[in-house]
């Protein structure tokens, strides 16, 4: 049996925050503005992974009113969530990603990225695609105001 998951997220970009993407700090001026570390990537596919199995949203498990979830350090987020995966005996076909960016440009790391997703989730990388994306100067992400993160999972019964 197969399942498919598709999740979206998008944080404010703000001075005085680290910008997180896929585990790893971006050389930025700016961070996501979040209750977390605001790491859209992880949020994305984290938030898929729920969505295929029909386990609800990430404001389900790890709610934002909560004082343990603050700045809580996205890794985490996604390695909660694959362990609830696998203990309803599912497993990851493939995970289709992308982030959508103006500045600063971020195809130098997205090998880097595409790896910690997939070391995190302890899969082979090549199970792991991330794209990088511009928003075409367009919306609050073209005045680079806003980034965003969609994923895509397909995951199979073992």
């Amino acid at each position: 049996m197969y399942r498919i998951g598709y999740a979206e997220d998008i944080h404010r970009l703000v001075s005085g925050r680290r910008l997180m993407l896929g585990g790893l700090e971006i050389d930025a001026p700016y961070g996501e503005e979040a209750h977390s570390d605001g790491d859209v990537l992880l949020h994305a596919i984290s938030e898929a992974l729920l969505g295929a199995l029909a386990l609800g949203d990430l404001g389900t498990h790890f709610p934002s009113y909560l004082k343990e979830t603050k700045d809580l350090d996205s890794k985490v987020i996604l390695l909660e969530t694959i362990c609830m995966v696998r203990d309803l005996g599912y497993e990851i076909v493939n995970i289709d990603s992308s982030i959508i960016l103006e500045k600063p440009k971020i195809a130098p790391y997205l090998t880097n990225i595409r790896h910690s997703v997939a070391s995190t989730l302890g899969i082979d990388d090549s199970l792991v695609s991330v794209k990088a994306n511009t928003n075409e100067k367009l919306g609050a992400i073209g005045r680079e105001e806003a980034v965003k993160a969609v994923a895509v999972v397909l995951l199979k019964k073992k």
